[in-house]
């Protein structure tokens, strides 16, 4: 089951229904390891000095990470309801501004930033504006950083999409975005680029790759929570999506005793400004 943005119409303003459920997506949706941040700060050398722009920060998960290094951070987050999360979220930190605007219409007035940091966002930003823009908000010799999650299985572990994929079939037949989530084995020899999103050709780059597994246990309810807060069903019509996730809730308690394994692996793709 992937979240890619590409296949659909209007792919990129398909990312503000995140702001339908605001509350949901910050209980719900995982965070980043505390390793990743350490990797990103060797990487780049970010410190106290430092100024970030954070774009599609979201409900501020990232943006509170990033603050914690003692950096100055720009928040920039299209859905009024998310931004006014991540305010609430990084109230104790007197560098940190969230400002309400898309990346593409966003203000910089003037402003230049060493590092350009999108945590599971950059996909949401139209290409054809959106490396423009970071190339010239990043200043010369500063770093883009993408940060995301793919979910992914390991071989002979229970599933969900495995255990439910009839349901899936059922409720919204032929549906081309259903599909097992890829192998961890396979995902981590994806070890070059900027991912799915579209290359930026010489204005970034090249990248460096780390990953990091992570895995949230959840219960039936919880499962259907966290897919409630998904793109690929929020596009489904409630009266479709409802059943289907009720069926999946009921699918993990009877099968697989209430408690099932979303497994992660979280991914950090940095390069630096070109020119």
């Amino acid at each position: 089951m992937t979240d890619d943005p590409k296949t659909r119409p209007d792919p990129y303003g398909l990312g503000r229904v995140f702001n339908e459920v605001a509350e949901l997506y910050d209980r719900v949706r995982p965070g980043y390891p505390d390793e990743l941040f350490a990797d990103l700060v060797a990487i780049t050398g970010m410190d106290e000095r430092s100024s970030v722009l954070e774009v599609g920060c979201g409900s501020g998960q990232a943006t509170r990470s990033l603050a914690a290094l003692g950096c100055s951070v720009t928040a920039v987050e299209p859905g009024a309801e998310l931004a006014a999360l991540a305010r609430r979220r990084v109230a104790s930190f007197p560098d940190v501004e969230v400002e309400t605007s898309r990346f593409e219409e966003w203000d910089d007035r003037g402003r230049r930033f060493d590092a350009l940091v999108a945590a599971s966002s950059w996909h949401w930003v139209d290409p054809s504006v959106g490396w423009r823009r970071a190339h010239e908000v990043v200043s010369p010799g500063g770093w883009m950083a993408l940060l995301g999650h793919v979910v992914v299985r390991r071989p002979g572990e229970p599933e969900v999409y495995a255990e439910t994929a009839d349901l899936h079939d059922r409720f919204s037949p032929g549906n081309p975005d259903w599909g097992h989530p890829p192998l961890e084995n396979d995902v981590r020899a994806t070890d070059e680029g900027w991912g799915l999103v579209e290359d930026p050709g010489e204005l970034f780059g090249p990248t460096m790759v780390r990953w990091y597994p992570t895995v949230q246990w959840l219960t039936g309810d919880g499962f259907a929570d966290l897919l409630r807060s998904l793109s690929l069903y929020r596009k489904l019509d409630r009266e479709v999506r409802e059943p289907l996730l009720d069926a999946v809730a009921e699918r993990i308690r009877t099968r697989m005793g209430d408690r099932a394994p979303r497994r992660y692996l979280s991914v950090l793709r940095v390069g630096r400004r070109a020119g």
